[in-house]
């Protein structure tokens, strides 16, 4: 089992009191992302396109525990850019695991074994490392070669150390089913604990923007990868549902409350792939965002859409309301041969809008006027003064 017992049923157990509450939006994962500076810069990415003043910001051992206590949610993903980077990052993970928060540190694995000291097995806590298919595959995914050599090393040094290791596989336009499952094969072979994979979001900002998916190629191209895994013992940490979503089985809506998300702006509206907008706190984001406006068929940006961020919320919580369907779909796997359930219309949605270059320019003001006065320079003479005998100290403007 992908994930352990213990966290399925304390995961389940919230969910299900959500619904006897009658809350109708509420958090599943909270997706923490305490910095953006990366040390890659893969084609796919829309994070880490900001100016160096924005890249160089942190959020603080104080402002992540605060985040979760806002929040609430009993997952926690910590993502980035490359959360590794982050010097109080153990103390983070710390604070959180003895909260009894199950978290998933996402890391690309380059810095991973030189870390590995700094942390410590816990069934709270699993690594989550970036692997984008095979080597081959993988390498060209974050544009740099021997960055798959050295996941893999990380891995099996995570496990040889006792951590649970799951693998975070996203996929894009061209990808070979055959060849992926091949790769599904060979991660299982590595002994771990779980695969959680998606198909990439078209972030507007990203570098390569010819090889995202739409909505049909996703839904072909996850039936064809999960033929080809029938019968396997293949290990996913999501959920039988959002499987079947990705194989074209549902018709689901996304639930971008599901996974909010605090970055070093703040809580990010409408979502962990969205940035059009940040709230002061998670209050705000759940109760001044106008979610009507988002996701596939209300917005253009959504249209293609069909990453976990939205869409495993949604099957987390039909698995609440249909039982004995995710019993039969965690039983027999996604569905790969009959006809797939109905697309939603996307003749209402409203045009995109790009705010990038506001959002770029509001969060550099802020910082600009945080930064503290400059303080006078301070100029000290070898000599002596001629009357007192003593050195001279003197100040320079900043112009000096």
């Amino acid at each position: 089992m992908a994930v352990p017992l213990m966290q399925a049923v304390r995961v389940g157990r919230y969910v299900v009191k959500q619904h006897l509450t009658g809350r109708k939006r509420y958090p599943l994962v909270l997706m923490l992302e305490p910095l953006f500076r990366c040390n890659l810069a893969c084609a796919g990415c829309g994070k880490i396109d900001y100016p160096a003043q924005i890249l160089n910001q942190r959020m603080s051992l104080q402002e992540c525990l605060d985040a979760d206590a806002e929040c609430g949610a009993p997952v926690i993903a910590v993502a980035g850019g490359e959360p590794l980077l982050h010097k109080e990052m153990p103390q983070i993970i710390q604070g959180l695991i003895a909260r009894k928060k199950y978290v998933y540190l996402c890391t690309n694995g380059l810095l991973l074994e030189k870390k590995l000291d700094d942390y410590e097995p816990s069934p709270f806590f699993s690594w989550d490392v970036h692997l984008d298919g095979d080597q081959i595959m993988h390498d060209a995914s974050v544009c740099q070669d021997g960055v798959f050599d050295k996941a893999v090393s990380a891995i099996k040094a995570a496990k040889a150390r006792g951590f649970r290791v799951s693998i975070n596989c996203t996929l894009f336009d061209g990808a070979d089913p055959k060849r992926v499952a091949a790769f599904f094969d060979e991660v299982m072979a590595l002994g771990v604990d779980g695969i959680m994979t998606a198909p990439g979001y078209a972030y507007e900002r990203a570098p390569d923007q010819a090889h995202f998916l739409n909505r049909q190629k996703t839904k072909q191209l996850f039936r064809d990868i999960f033929r080809y895994g029938k019968g396997k013992k293949w290990r996913f940490t999501q959920s039988p549902l959002f499987l079947n979503f990705l194989a074209g089985n549902e018709t689901y809506h996304c639930t971008p409350w599901g996974k909010p998300l605090r970055t070093v702006f703040g809580w990010q509206r409408p979502c962990y792939l969205l940035g059009e907008g940040y709230a002061k706190s998670f209050q705000e984001l759940m109760d001044d965002t106008a979610w009507e406006q988002y996701g596939t068929g209300a917005y253009e940006k959504c249209a293609d859409c069909m990453v976990h961020s939205g869409y495993e919320s949604t099957a987390v919580m039909d698995a609440v309301k249909r039982p004995w369907h995710i019993a039969k779909v965690a039983l027999f796997g996604p569905e790969t041969e009959k006809p797939m359930a109905p697309e939603i219309s996307l003749a209402n949605q409203r045009p995109a809008e790009y705010t990038y270059s506001a959002q770029v320019e509001s969060q550099m003001a802020a910082i600009a006027s945080r930064k503290p006065a400059r303080s006078p320079r301070v100029r000290v003479h070898s000599g002596k003064d001629t009357t007192s005998g003593e050195t001279r100290i003197e100040t320079a403007d900043a112009a000096d």
